[in-house]
């Protein structure tokens, strides 16, 4: 393919990535794949780089479509948020020392785990329930932000996912709430790796700015159906997405 029609692949397998990536995140499970198949002749470094600098310009915006429609608990997201930013930079820093297939298992057996959890609870994450924030609430978000956030450093994929269900598990927040409060969490750990990739000169500019609008479009699609069609929408979306993931998770350990 040419230069021109790599681009327009790329752009449509941004706009579906991020537009998962709005409503439920694991976006990254189809751009980062197509990232890798358009730019053969460069280093994952630079393939995750790039697509860390265009899911931040994705996620900005659907964090700016949530916070004006649900309510925040900042209280409680900000302190989660550093502590993700902090473990995500550490994360990035150590991924040379974490042998990557015990990540996969450990992860692939949360990811049935969540699923067989979600599919059994049926209402699970539908309704929000009165939202404490005390000390026990802020030590939570402060030990998941710094472990998925730690995750996301090392290894990543469906990292939203994992912080969807957290905030829906061990909150009692509705699926709307939770996805809206996964995007905030995420900005930190997307920044904490362009902290650690930008000096290191692992980025595209060129190519992350095209995929980056096109992360921006189908970040404000997604987020705008995960508004009009609420949480009973994402939880079916989520249970899909959980399966694709077990998937792709699956055949990588298989193979």
């Amino acid at each position: 393919m040419d230069v021109e029609q790599v681009l327009i692949a790329l752009g449509f397998f941004a706009f579906c990535g991020s537009l998962i990536d709005a409503a439920v995140g694991g976006g990254g499970l189809v751009q980062v794949p197509a990232l890798i198949h358009a730019l053969p002749g460069h280093s994952l470094a630079t393939v995750f780089g790039t697509n860390k600098l265009a899911v931040l310009a994705g996620n900005l915006c659907s964090i700016s479509t949530y916070v004006r429609r649900v309510r925040v608990v900042w209280k409680l997201m900000l302190p989660t948020m550093v502590s993700a930013f902090i473990f995500a930079y550490l994360g990035a820093l150590s991924v040379s020392l974490i042998p990557k297939r015990f990540m996969e298992y450990a992860v692939f057996i949360i990811l049935v785990a969540m699923a067989i959890y979600t599919f059994i609870k049926k209402d699970l994450g539908r309704f929000s329930t009165d939202i404490q924030c005390g000390r026990r609430e802020l030590l939570l978000g402060v030990f998941f932000g710094g472990l998925i956030g730690f995750y996301d450093g090392v290894f990543g994929p469906g990292s939203g996912s994992l912080l969807l269900f957290v905030f829906v598990k061990f909150f009692g927040f509705d699926f709307l709430n939770a996805s809206a409060s996964a995007k905030l969490v995420n900005l930190g750990t997307f920044s904490a790796a362009l902290l650690f990739f930008i000096p290191s000169g692992n980025i595209l500019w060129a190519v992350g700015g095209v995929v980056g609008l096109c992360n921006i479009a189908g970040s404000l699609t997604g987020a705008f159906l995960a508004l009009r069609y609420g949480s009973g929408f994402i939880r079916v979306f989520f249970l899909i997405l959980l399966l694709f993931l077990i998937a792709r998770m699956g055949m990588s350990i298989s193979g």
